[in-house]
């Protein structure tokens, strides 16, 4: 058991009544484990400052359905309660399969919801509604017989006049009411471009947490809640064959990676970091904004996406850690960039100002914001072997960004197609010089152990010929 937060749309607070109840139960000193609906990275950041324990992205595009529930399965019994926070509306998900009509509900919340077995809480805004409440309630409770709608959270509550009408309307729904927040003018998470500002610019952020728990303690019926939320053993699910096959082929010979990890880049999923441990791997986490080198004695280094547009001045500023990155690849060693890393190995990022601030150089062209949003799930078939698939082999993976890059690469890794559809989204990734793997697309590698193994033999290939050394 356990339980999923969805909403009826976007923007109806799912993170804030999810951090909520992760503070309060934290608070009350409960292991808990999260989980996330989707490929978001930064949703799963607050989660884990909260419980300190990594979030799990449950996204069965990225990986497979059998991955979702050999991951929730593993994660949850570790802890006491297990909670997932969904995605988008309840229903709102992707079209999938041959048949006609399409299931237009895949990797939606309640996708998840009935891969795991699991009863849903319902999180209404009704901050401008009060008698409609039920009618919306009572369209999600009916829509999909497979899913329990085990409750619902009242957002937005303006005045005890407001919640009376509000519990009048779904008196007759039998629907427990297992949360109510009121209108919150001092709790606000703030956002920008592409969502919430990431932890590791909130100085303020523990003092909100803890007017969370604040709230949490009181807005919600724990009585109700806690038995939902308890998480128990789960046999039915196997163990993933990716991590007993990780752990069969990992290297004997330690093989030191450069993780970059600061303000600047922090788009991570803690299975890809997983799988680079289990293979072998000792992850050097250093900053490309604050260190003045690259860690000593690596063999590989990793950019995840991020926000360097945000801190291209500093970037630019730390000419010692761009010559050093570029030095380290013009000789050789391999560099994994996605996405926020692939524009740091540009020329140049050119900011949301027009101002122009150089990066490490290593490829020919630059990284322009601009305000069009590219956003959604990839087919890409590699168009050639490069360091980490060969060619001829589909991966899927996630765009979102607001930048373009100057020039399209000559030799591009892959050519690309939207996820539910066959619209072509054109050729992107650079893969020269050969030891780089650069892209916009955000791949987990769940279902793709290879990648990594394929990674770290490049890299432990590389060093022992001591051609960047």
């Amino acid at each position: 058991m356990a339980l999923v937060i969805a909403g009826e749309r976007s923007g109806v607070g799912k993170t804030t009544v999810t951090l909520t109840l992760l503070a309060s139960l934290r608070r009350r000193d409960r292991l808990v484990q999260s989980f996330k609906v989707g490929p978001d990275y930064i949703d799963p950041m607050f989660h884990q400052h909260v419980t300190g324990r990594a979030c799990r992205n449950l996204d069965p595009v990225l990986t497979s359905e059998v991955y979702v529930q050999q991951c929730f399965a593993r994660h949850s019994q570790l802890s006491e309660y297990a909670l997932v926070e969904g995605v988008m509306g309840l229903f709102d998900g992707i079209g999938h399969g041959q048949e006609k009509p399409k299931s237009t509900d895949f990797a939606s919340t309640a996708h998840i919801a009935r891969l795991l077995d699991l009863p849903v809480v319902l999180v209404i805004d009704c901050s401008r509604l009060s008698g409609s409440v039920a009618a919306i309630a009572h369209g999600y409770q009916s829509f999909d017989p497979r899913i329990k709608i085990a409750g619902v959270v009242l957002n937005r509550v303006g005045s005890d006049r407001h919640l009376s009408l509000l519990k009048d309307s779904l008196e007759a729904l039998q629907l427990p009411i297992l949360g109510v927040l009121r209108r919150q003018d001092n709790i606000t998470i703030p956002d920008r471009h592409l969502g919430l500002v990431p932890t590791a610019e909130l100085p303020e952020l523990n003092a909100l947490i803890d007017r969370l728990a604040d709230l949490g303690d009181t807005c919600f019926d724990w009585q109700r809640l806690l038995p939902l939320l308890k998480s128990e053993p789960l046999p039915h699910f196997p163990s993933s064959p990716i991590l007993r096959e990780a752990k069969a082929r990992s290297f004997s010979s330690p093989v030191r990676i450069a993780i970059a990890r600061d303000r600047a880049f922090n788009f991570y999923y803690q299975d890809n970091l997983d799988l680079l441990q289990q293979l072998g791997a000792e992850l050097v986490f250093w900053s490309p904004l604050e260190d003045a080198g690259l860690p000593k004695d690596v063999q590989g280094m990793y950019f995840g996406g991020g926000f360097p547009e945000v801190f291209a001045q500093q970037l630019a500023e730390n000419t010692s850690v761009r010559h050093a990155v570029k030095t380290a690849i013009l000789k050789g060693m391999p560099a994994i960039a996605e996405c926020g890393g692939l524009m740091y190995l540009c020329e140049q990022i050119i900011d949301f100002e027009g101002k122009s601030w150089s990066m490490a150089g290593v490829l020919p062209t630059s990284a322009v914001m601009g305000g069009r949003l590219t956003l959604g799930y990839r087919r890409a078939i590699a168009l050639q072997d490069n360091l980490l698939v060969k060619a001829g082999t589909t991966v899927y993976g996630h765009e979102f960004h607001r930048s373009h890059l100057t020039l399209t690469p000559t030799q591009p890794l892959f050519e690309t197609s939207r996820y539910d559809c066959e619209e072509n989204m054109g050729c992107e990734g650079w893969g020269l010089p050969a030891n780089v793997h650069a892209s916009y697309v955000h791949l987990h590698w769940g279902e793709s152990g290879e990648i990594p193994q394929q990674f770290l033999k490049e890299c432990l290939k590389v060093a022992s010929s001591g051609t960047w050394i």
